[in-house]
């Protein structure tokens, strides 16, 4: 009896880490870049991979980075042969999948650095999801020539 008593309890603790587990799950930035532009601009672009190893979809609804004033999702898409960039609300992640930002796609629109950013900086930037959860990337800024 006491073996079973025993052999309940742990099956019980092996339950409750699964599930602990599986809530920690989190989504990644992966390979994250900043393009710097050819000359000053009050704007930048930041590119990476989202990737979401977990059993549930995510969604970015926000991002933040202590060196600029403001941080956005962006869109690029041709509309008549024309470049055209707009805001985005959310960005999905589904589940086991990732999601590119990626030149003349989905990017951060950095705006207004607070500082000067230079070639080789490592840059912090926050992706917020839906859950309230924040997920730190760090971004390399990089010359446009090397890409």
């Amino acid at each position: 009896m006491e073996c079973l008593r025993r052999l309940a309890g742990f099956t019980l603790l092996c339950l409750a880490s699964l599930s602990a587990q599986a809530q920690e799950c989190t989504p990644r930035i992966e390979s994250g870049w900043i393009r710097q532009p050819p000359m000053a601009m009050p704007m930048m672009a930041g590119f990476a991979e989202v990737e979401n190893p977990c059993n549930a979809p995510a969604s970015i609804v926000g991002a933040s980075s202590p060196a600029f004033a403001s941080v956005e999702l962006h869109e690029t898409r041709k509309v008549d042969g024309v470049s055209r960039m707009r805001h985005v609300e959310s960005l999905p992640v589904p589940a086991r999948g990732k999601v590119a930002l990626a030149p003349g796609g989905l990017h951060l629109m950095l705006m207004r650095p607070n500082a000067e950013i230079e070639v080789g900086q490592r840059i912090a930037i926050d992706l917020e999801l839906s859950d309230g959860r924040k997920l730190r990337g760090e971004f390399e800024v990089r010359k446009p020539d090397a890409l």
